[in-house]
């Protein structure tokens, strides 16, 4: 029987640190949380300094007599919980079911699920953090105090089964006021002139004009282009001045959960939620074949730049060896935290860098390799040398009117050999402008005016509202992915392809929160309350104090909300389609329901028809030529699928695009996102080409 019992939330942890530790120890999980608030009752005392009513969790009765069966066992009980509020706030409830001393050493913690960092974490025990279970009971009771006020004055005055919260209520607002500016956007005109010269090495490339009698020129209209056009016939092109430097590209930080959130979007094309799940796996262990159970990256949720120095010093010997001495730096690069960041664990890495992604990959699911190697490269790339870029720009100039050209090339990688940070715009190619010299005349093989109007604002994907989130002092790394979760499931957002589009529904709520409730959508005064929850983690604020400075004015808030709504109702405007009800003839509008939108007729109960949302591609099926329908999958992953079926099984996770295969004629697809191939799915075919 093992003298020392250790805690941790779930059993694919427990296994791998039950490697490490052997004999001696038992390893054993809690499957998360064991007691919390309780769900059909406010559970907060909030005449009685806010104390919490915790119960056991429902489905937690086996879990909670194993602890307590084995604990009684055991001469040593250590908790191992997650290096966070929540796994302090774990590790706190399990020794209050234990009847632990709380100020007894028995809290360990693993930034990283390897041999030393398990070491490392069990020689340094340490007493529970009761500034960091203050700070996550202060914010559990926070978002209870307005989820269980708010949402039953939501159910009263819009309808049933609504709910709101602090963070995600922000959320909807920010997705929501992005939709009201690209409506009130007024696209305005604008022109440019744009040429084609050719060198004297008979290379040709393109320059657009710059100024004109020494201003930057503003052209409104085809009028004012027309003129320049007119002024410029029969002008000759000299090369006035050329200007070259050599700039360094530096490499992005490592990791940090936000930014690996934003770039899983963007590369990868993962939601938040299953970036953390994926992350998740790697840090509490998976099975390397040789190796057994090996947590592959260190704690996946952090804000901190901080890398050790032990990480350090293995990166560059892999960089030395592998790339040689040209890509690394004379001194290992240190990256600065933000100014709010907490600073409790390390940058997100590799745990052992010799475990490559190429080395890992059989024993890795597609979504853990893809994740992964993402977080390998990020990471070893960012202790790289700079990559160095031989940019020129070159004024061009005709009857005093200044055209521009500029281009760039690589003179040495770097650290771009390995990895470059994607971008939420699409990024130019690299231009190499041809060898000119100052007094060069160019040859003009094109001159013409373009019409251009200026772009309304994107809207949001998840990438870009999780850094407007991070910007703006919303929420933490931990609550980033569950609350894009949330407010898709309350469907208040939605996706139309990569972006997220608010419903008629969450713009709704969206205006009766900035009318009734202002601080709660506020986002200084929500930014606020997260600097008064650091505060209190760091033990420089009462949690008690804090929630009391809230929950005064939002009580009278609140009262004064539902007597300015007394009696009224709100109706939220169904969405009308241009499909016909073919029971009745009305036109269908779109529905929310438990499983996400569907069309059905207006005229419920007399007509009960419904009808699935059907999103067609512009591809037809290389089986049987019936067209190709976007669909989900039970993970909620997009695929492309026949409508014939189940007669036709055709499916693919490639995209169709309208271009035709030159060989056979069937729908072209394409396949992979970055550095992809078109390709023809017709059986007996076989064409494929580069993008």
């Amino acid at each position: 029987m093992a003298n020392n019992l250790v805690i941790v939330e779930s059993p694919a942890k427990a296994k791998t640190i039950q490697k490490y530790l052997g004999k001696g120890y038992e390893v054993i999980a809690s499957m998360g949380h064991i007691r919390d608030l309780p769900k059909s009752r406010l559970g907060v005392d909030v005449d009685n300094q806010f104390q919490p009513k915790y119960i056991n969790m429902k489905g937690k009765k086996d879990v909670i007599s194993d602890l307590k069966k084995r604990a009684k066992k055991c001469k040593k009980i250590y908790l191992a919980t997650d290096p966070d509020r929540e796994g302090e706030a774990i590790s706190w409830h399990i020794a209050q079911l234990l009847k632990l001393d709380i100020n007894d050493n028995n809290r360990v913690e693993f930034n990283e699920i390897t041999k030393s960092g398990i070491k490392n974490g069990m020689s340094n025990p340490h007493k529970i953090d009761i500034d960091l279970v203050n700070a996550q009971q202060a914010r559990r009771i926070l978002d209870r105090l307005v989820g269980y006020n708010l949402s039953p004055f939501l159910w009263k005055k819009v309808k049933g089964g609504l709910s709101a919260g602090r963070v995600q209520s922000v959320a909807v607002r920010i997705v929501v006021e992005r939709e009201e500016e690209i409506r009130q956007f007024i696209a305005k005109e604008y022109w440019s002139v744009d040429a084609k010269f050719r060198a004297l090495s008979d290379k040709i490339f393109n320059a657009s004009l710059h100024s004109v009698d020494g201003k930057k020129i503003d052209m409104p209209d085809k009028s004012f282009a027309d003129n320049i056009l007119k002024r410029l016939e029969n002008a000759e092109y000299i090369v006035k001045e050329v200007r070259k430097k050599v700039v360094k590209k530096q490499p992005s930080p490592p990791f940090i959960t936000s930014t690996m959130q934003q770039d899983a979007s963007r590369r990868l094309g993962f939601s938040s939620k299953r970036t953390m799940k994926t992350a998740q796996e790697l840090y509490e262990g998976v099975d390397i074949k040789g190796m057994g159970a090996v947590g592959l990256i260190t704690y996946m949720r952090t804000d901190s730049l901080r890398i050790s120095e032990e990480a350090q010093n293995s990166a560059r010997d892999y960089i030395e060896s592998v790339y040689g001495k040209n890509y690394l730096p004379e001194k290992p690069k240190v990256y600065k935290s933000k100014k709010n960041a907490q600073d409790a664990h390390e940058a997100i890495r590799p745990s052992i860098i010799d475990l490559t992604p190429s080395k890992v990959k059989s024993s890795l699911t597609d979504d853990q390799y893809k994740l992964y190697k993402l977080i390998w490269e990020r990471f070893i790339a960012c202790q790289m040398e700079n990559a160095l870029l031989d940019t020129v720009s070159v004024d061009i100039e005709a009857d005093n009117c200044i055209f521009r050209a500029s281009g760039y090339s690589v003179k040495f990688d770097g650290f771009t050999i390995l990895y470059t940070e994607a971008s939420d715009n699409e990024e130019e190619g690299k231009k190499e402008l041809p060898p000119l010299v100052e007094g060069d005349k160019l040859k003009l093989e094109e001159l013409k005016a373009n019409q251009h109007f200026t772009q309304p604002p994107a809207r949001y994907s998840e990438a870009t509202l999780i850094k407007a989130l991070e910007e703006n002092g919303i929420g933490r790394p931990s609550t980033y992915a569950p609350t894009i979760t949330t407010i898709m499931s309350r469907m208040y957002v939605e996706h139309e392809g990569k972006q997220l589009k608010p419903t008629n529904l969450g713009e709704i709520i969206t205006q009766l929160m900035k009318e009734h409730f202002k601080n709660i959508v506020d986002y200084q005064f929500t930014a606020q309350m997260e600097s008064n929850l650091d505060c209190v983690e760091r033990g420089e604020k009462d949690w008690v104090e804090t929630l009391d400075e809230f929950y005064g004015d939002f009580e009278e808030t609140l009262k004064k909300a539902e007597k300015a709504m007394e009696g009224k109702k709100i109706e939220v405007p169904a969405e009308e389609t241009d499909i016909i009800c073919d029971k009745c003839g009305r036109k269908m509008v779109i529905k929310y329901g438990p499983y996400g939108k569907f069309i059905a007729c207006p005229g419920f109960p007399e007509c009960e028809n419904t009808k699935k949302i059907v999103q067609e591609t512009k591809g037809t099926c290389p089986v049987c030529g019936k067209k190709i329908l976007i669909k989900k999958s039970k993970k909620g992953r997009s695929f492309y699928g026949c409508e014939g079926y189940p007669e036709c099984n055709f499916m693919t996770w490639n995209e169709p695009v309208e271009e035709k295969c030159p060989k056979c004629g069937s729908t072209l697809f394409k396949k992979g996102k970055r550095n992809g191939k078109i390709v023809c799915e017709k059986a007996e075919c076989g064409y494929e080409r580069d993008i």
